[in-house]
């Protein structure tokens, strides 16, 4: 088995500023993402990391260069393809875990099975079985406000994982937590890579993670160091 689940070649994305001033983000990046493994993404502020893994996400296209998934250029799907991608191989972990305050732990990590079409008792029986494998089982009833902090990145942690993606990206995922909770959140990451077989791509500034990875690729002015 090839051991590369993910290839970026030649990424090159730049924005411009409300002063008309086109600034280059990322200047021919290439990395390879290796299956299974715990890959960290470190550099300052300002050096492309989030750039970078949205692109190897495919929530946004480049100016050029390609990610090869599969064999395929993700950026030659159309956005619809590209959207359905995202929603089957991918999972996303965000600093601020971006849960709906409405619903319940159990209904948001039940949320994406319900947007793919997955009948509701089965997406609520995966739902169950992720909170208890992330350790909330007793928390399934309580809504983003009653949980704490890590809690709550523990439901991302959870719903991230509930299509059963390949690749789990996440971008800066302790980044607003303590260090308690950052332990834990760690503990977890390392615990769903060797029980699941799954492959992360995290962005940190955060030591442990660094520590926790199996490569560290450090970003400086647009490129990979």
């Amino acid at each position: 088995m090839n051991d590369k689940i993910l290839t970026a070649e030649k990424l090159v994305k730049s924005y411009t500023t409300n002063k008309n001033v086109r600034l280059e983000v990322l200047k021919s990046v290439s990395i390879d993402i290796t299956r299974n493994n715990i890959s960290v993404i470190i550099g300052a502020s300002g050096a492309g990391k989030s750039s970078l893994l949205h692109l190897l996400a495919g929530l946004d296209r480049p100016e050029s260069g390609s990610v090869i998934y599969n064999g395929k250029n993700i950026f030659k799907l159309s956005d619809e393809k590209l959207a359905h991608f995202r929603n089957n191989y991918v999972g996303l972990v965000f600093q601020f875990h971006h849960l709906l305050p409405e619903f319940t732990a159990l209904e948001n990590i039940a949320i994406p099975q319900l947007i793919k079409g997955i009948n509701k008792s089965k997406a609520f029986s995966r739902a169950e079985d992720l909170l208890k494998q992330v350790g909330l089982s007793d928390r399934k009833e309580h809504k983003p406000a009653e949980l704490s902090g890590g809690e709550q990145q523990r439901v991302a942690m959870a719903r991230s994982l509930v299509n059963d993606p390949d690749v789990i990206f996440a971008d800066e995922p302790t980044g607003n937590l303590d260090s308690i909770n950052s332990d834990s959140i760690h503990k977890l990451i390392k615990n769903l890579r060797d029980e699941f077989n799954k492959t992360f791509v995290i962005v940190t500034h955060n030591k442990g993670l660094m520590d926790l990875a199996d490569k560290v690729f450090e970003m400086k002015d647009g490129k990979i160091i």
